[in-house]
């Protein structure tokens, strides 16, 4: 007989957490958290083999600053749901690029204009 015990994400840190629940499922949970707020041209990329500060970015584009605040806080969301915490969130207040930080995956929510300007696709291209 096998007895999972569950945790609290307030006993854990996020980092932590994300040892215990396979990141796949976390990319998974993310996306379909995107999915739901109809975010668009979403993009899951490799970084392991180029910087240690993530496993995965997640880059998916938004039709307004607005939009991009409610997925991100969608997001946000959805990592409460499965006892993940995001370690950081930063933009919000512009709107135009919102960045969500789940540890081994890092989320990135832009308005195109934005996207096209920055080009983290390119950026990241060896991903």
């Amino acid at each position: 007989m096998v007895t999972i015990r569950l945790l609290s994400a307030k006993t854990l840190s996020p980092c932590k957490l994300l040892d215990l629940i396979s990141v796949s499922n976390i990319k998974k949970n993310i996306i379909d958290a995107l999915e739901d707020i109809k975010a668009f041209d979403i993009v899951s990329l490799d970084v392991r083999k180029l910087t240690s500060i993530a496993d995965y970015m997640i880059i998916a584009s938004a039709s307004s600053s607005r939009q991009t605040k409610a997925l991100a806080n969608n997001v946000q969301d959805r990592m409460k749901e499965i006892n993940v915490g995001v370690v950081g969130m930063e933009g919000e207040s512009e709107g135009d690029w919102v960045l969500v930080d789940v540890g081994d995956v890092v989320v990135h929510i832009m308005t195109p204009t934005t996207r096209a300007y920055y080009n983290l696709e390119e950026l990241w291209s060896k991903a």
